[in-house]
């Protein structure tokens, strides 16, 4: 599997535990339809999970004037999981993580998405690595 269609897949995942609180396993069978999952999609779900309130902790100081609950489902859920592969994916570089989950928003957000989850990951990505 492609590393884009790991992330489109976790993301969908990542969604449904947002809003269904079903256990992780069961989203990711969900969302590959019988299809073989592999070990980078299964990270970036079970990754995003286990490490939410650091990453909620990370993103939080660059919301201006808005808070997390706030945010739309799916903007929120691109930032955690892209928070999550800058602060915890070592061998992806910052730039590529945040290129995909504008990329991601783009698909999945609305027309205000990618500039609004493009603003967060960059200074996201400056408090990481400061």
């Amino acid at each position: 599997m492609k590393r884009r269609t790991a992330r489109e897949k976790a993301l969908q995942a990542l969604f449904q535990v947002d809003l269904s609180d079903i256990p992780p396993n069961e989203a990711i069978e969900h969302v590959l339809d019988g299809k073989e999952g592999d070990e980078f999609l299964n990270r970036l779900v079970h990754g995003t999970i286990e490490h939410l309130q650091t990453i909620d902790e990370l993103i939080k100081p660059h919301l201006m004037k808005w808070k997390l609950e706030r945010l739309a489902n799916v903007d929120r859920t691109i930032l955690r999981m892209a928070t999550f592969e800058m602060r915890f994916e070592e061998s992806i570089p910052h730039d590529v993580s945040i290129n995909e989950a504008i990329e991601l928003a783009k698909t999945f957000g609305d027309e205000k998405s990618s500039r609004f989850v493009n603003g967060v990951l960059s200074n996201v990505k400056n408090s990481i690595t400061e």
